[in-house]
């Protein structure tokens, strides 16, 4: 059965997954000071980070158009999964729901699914890579439907970041507590919620001991890890994320490890040197 996996642009996609034709991506936008961006190829992410550290302001994202999605939707596949940043965080799950809703009212026949992430990054990338794999032993339509939401359910998601400027201009947290976690250099440890919101899980002082602490974290929860992959997101850094992941596979035997590097949105989130973990 032929089939077709969009995902939002914050779905990081590796280099393998970027050449295979079963995997599209619709772009989100990014404004910075009236400078926009579009989160496709053309995405720089040095000149996004520059810009980012001079701004005073907090970049805005815009979600795709259910237009865009549904051009998307257009093709031979019989199959269509959209894979959409939580949405808690973006109103592209909207977008791509109301965006089914219209194409299916004039192709009915059409089987397209949309699945809210409750994540972001590459925990959106290991979803992609489910429903292919899914796809690829011959699963029905419902069937894949079905065990993606089942393995979205169980998936977890953590990140750390360098620097909490992004949530400090975005309203999330004070300017305060902002202000005596850079002066101690404290670094929190955020996962993913239930329900796809953010919540802080712990915190050390400095980078590597707060990442150490982040596997130690995992280690504590991951669960059936033989039969799952580890997938780890950098903003900037591929050496720390490397690090991540010694010091992860030290203490978890996952299956198989990647590691790719973030685009626009996930860059906005993630800041220079974020780190972000899904499994």
């Amino acid at each position: 059965m032929s089939y077709k996996v969009i995902g939002d642009s914050c779905t990081d996609l590796t280099k393998e997954m970027k050449m295979d034709e079963h995997f599209q991506i619709v772009s989100l936008n990014i404004d910075i000071d009236g400078h926009l961006i579009v989160d496709d190829d053309t995405f720089d992410q040095k000149d996004f980070l520059r810009r980012m550290a001079e701004s005073p302001n907090c970049p805005k994202s815009s979600c795709p158009s259910p237009d865009a999605y549904m051009k998307a939707f257009e093709g031979p596949e019989e199959h269509v999964y959209v894979v959409t940043l939580s949405s808690k965080l973006s109103g592209s799950y909207e977008s791509a729901m109301l965006a089914k809703r219209l194409y299916q009212e004039e192709h009915p026949d059409k089987n397209i699914e949309v699945f809210d992430s409750k994540s972001a990054s590459v925990g959106q990338t290991l979803i992609a890579r489910k429903i292919k794999q899914l796809e690829e032993e011959e699963k029905s339509f419902e069937e894949v439907v079905e065990l993606t939401n089942e393995f979205r359910d169980h998936m977890k998601t953590k990140f750390v970041l360098e620097t909490l400027d992004t949530l400090r201009k975005n309203g999330r947290l004070s300017n305060l507590k902002a202000i005596i976690c850079s002066a101690l250099n404290i670094k929190p440890v955020m996962q993913g919620t239930e329900d796809g919101s953010i919540e802080k899980l712990d915190q050390a002082r400095g980078i590597n001991k707060t990442l150490v602490l982040m596997a130690d974290l995992i280690k504590k929860d991951a669960t059936n890890f033989a039969n799952r992959t580890l997938a780890i997101a950098h903003c900037n850094n591929y050496e720390r994320a490397v690090f991540v992941k010694e010091e992860i596979m030290k203490r978890v035997s996952f299956k198989d490890c990647f590691i790719c590097d973030t685009a626009g949105i996930s860059s906005l989130y993630a800041n220079d040197g974020g780190i972000i973990v899904c499994y």
